[in-house]
């Protein structure tokens, strides 16, 4: 069966929806293309369920590209103020966390549900369960699936990354950006807890389950810190503060852990509960405890104890605590990652519409492309803004 369109969009995902419902909203005879058996399979386990669908002080800085500039159109274009009006049009509850995050007082599904509202007013047609064979071009798009074949003058990538391959991820997007020629950054996995090496893991990864609030930073020369908690695992590190650093992490590299952020070892332990200025493990553990959890602080002085306690040797420990530095083994892959680095090259696309510069009306959108968000609800906001950039331009 042949199916015409003005326009075929690749993936049912957030930017898939919002850019659906934006180019139906200006009358174009729009087609959604998805292979799961609903869309938006992503958003519903965003969140914890809950759905942190934006950040209400999302800016370009907290964005990972090539050219950084990239994304400062589409995020000027549409702004977490004009997704949370489209929220508050559904009468959705929702809450605000730290930080600006935004989620839903219910579920998830109250999102996807207003997404598929939106796209089912403004006409929009989605297809699931539909495996792509083949894509084309001669002068128009042609989408060859297993159950028929789509035609449209133009077509819009919103497959997203390789992150989650249990819910479907694959590199399809990818392919499809090299089959028309456009250049695709080197991609890794982003926002994805850390594998420790074989001795780090034996002194603590005992630990799984103890967290604590540290400021992370790379080691290679450029100014990303993170200030937030870090979650001890079975294999490793996770908690927000390691996945943050993840994204600007790479092979090889260490890592740097401060574990007492704005605090100084020393007054710790005269201000302590020993009320004294005594140099030993004991109050070193004691005053430690007082911003560490205890297991941890109990391990860091048993794993860190200098051979004496004079003046030199607490300095010494109060350097090591305030720059832990280890080069992880590796991170948890695609399986665990919430979001996927690099991608299509922003080169290639026009920042205000996201169409390819080289082949017209050839869009990418959302995480296919090379623009990774901090976590907090900015690759959401990501999704809405290249979406509702690219519906508009249709």
């Amino acid at each position: 069966m042949d199916h015409k369109f003005d326009a075929l969009i690749l993936g049912g995902g957030a930017a898939g929806l919002m850019c659906a419902a934006e180019a139906g909203k200006r009358g174009r005879r729009i087609a959604v293309i998805e292979h799961a058996d609903r869309p938006g399979k992503k958003i519903l386990i965003s969140g914890g369920g809950r759905c942190n669908f934006t950040n209400i002080h999302c800016q370009p800085e907290h964005f990972l590209s090539a050219n950084p500039h990239f994304v400062k159109s589409a995020l000027a274009r549409y702004t977490p103020a004009d997704f949370i009006a489209l929220v508050e049009k559904h009468r959705i509850p929702y809450h605000e966390k730290a930080a600006g995050q935004l989620f839903c007082d219910h579920s998830a599904e109250d999102i996807l549900k207003m997404l598929e509202a939106e796209c089912a007013a403004a006409g929009v047609q989605i297809f699931t369960r539909t495996k792509i064979n083949k894509v084309e071009r001669a002068a128009e798009f042609v989408v060859r699936a297993e159950s028929g074949v789509f035609r449209a003058p133009a077509l819009v990538v919103a497959t997203g990354g390789l992150s989650i391959p249990k819910m479907g991820a694959t590199g399809f997007g990818y392919g499809v950006a090299r089959k028309f020629g456009l250049k695709i950054r080197a991609t890794r996995p982003a926002l994805v807890p850390f594998v420790l090496a074989a001795n780090e893991r034996n002194q603590y990864c005992d630990l799984a389950g103890v967290s604590a609030e540290v400021a992370v930073s790379t080691l290679s020369g450029d100014d990303h810190a993170f200030r937030d908690k870090m979650l001890f695992t079975h294999r490793g590190l996770s908690g927000p503060a390691i996945l943050q650093i993840s994204s600007y992490w790479h092979t090889g590299e260490p890592i740097r852990i401060d574990l007492a952020p704005g605090r100084d070892l020393a007054a710790a332990i005269s201000e302590g509960p020993t009320k004294n200025k005594t140099r030993n493990a004991a109050a070193v553990r004691l005053a430690l405890q007082g911003f560490l959890p205890h297991r941890f602080a109990k391990r860091w002085v048993e794993l860190h104890a200098p051979a004496a306690w004079n003046n030199a040797a607490l300095a010494a420990l109060d350097r090591q605590t305030h720059k832990w530095v280890l080069v992880p083994q590796g991170t948890d892959g695609y399986e665990k990652a919430e979001v996927t680095a690099g991608g299509v090259d922003t080169d290639e696309l026009s920042s205000k519409t996201m169409e390819s510069r080289k082949v017209p009306g050839l869009f990418f959108i959302g995480e296919v492309v090379d623009v990774t968000g901090h976590l907090g609800g900015h690759n959401f906001q990501w999704a809405w803004a290249s979406g509702a950039s690219a519906g508009r331009a249709l």
